[in-house]
């Protein structure tokens, strides 16, 4: 890999990393009744979104839709079967109780999306129109509205719908 290809691939994490991060704040920002702080951190948070897609662009990352797909599918595969279950391990032997749980709800959560990406792989990426709603608590991804989260136990009112 050329010097270019990894700088773009550590600007792509750097700029990825800080949108959540700064998403993070501007939730917190509203929690502390500072909105014009929370907008700022949103906009922010959105100019590094487009850094990240410019600099996964330029590092020729991004496939057709079924190329794609089969990329997440693996990163999904990875998480659930390898590196929540080491780091779930890590953070019990470490007596982290709360990250040891937030570590298994993740990695369950992750094996339901490798299955919906399968689901659209297996479709050529023609899906049925649904809605896909979230649980705020694990992540957990249904399709439809449901009445209480297989993962954590959350109940619906814990779930929004992604527009």
């Amino acid at each position: 890999m050329s010097k270019t290809q990894e700088n773009l691939m550590a600007a792509f994490a750097g700029e990825s990393q800080a949108n959540r991060k700064y998403l993070a704040y501007a939730k917190q920002a509203d929690k502390d009744g500072l909105p014009q702080v929370a907008k700022l951190f949103r906009a922010v948070a959105e100019a590094e979104t487009i850094h990240a897609h410019t600099h996964l662009r330029n590092a020729g990352k991004i496939g057709s839709t079924l190329d794609n797909l089969q990329d997440a599918k693996a990163g999904e595969v990875y998480e659930f079967g390898k590196m929540y279950p080491e780091m779930l391990k890590d953070a019990e032997a470490e007596g982290e109780k709360n990250s040891a749980r937030y570590f298994g709800f993740a990695g369950a959560v992750e094996e339901v999306h490798s299955k919906l990406y399968q689901k659209a792989i297996d479709a050529k990426g023609k899906l049925d129109n649904v809605d896909y709603y979230l649980c705020e608590t694990c992540g957990y991804t249904h399709e439809g509205p449901i009445d209480k989260c297989p993962i954590c136990g959350a109940s619906a009112n814990a779930f929004y719908k992604v527009g």
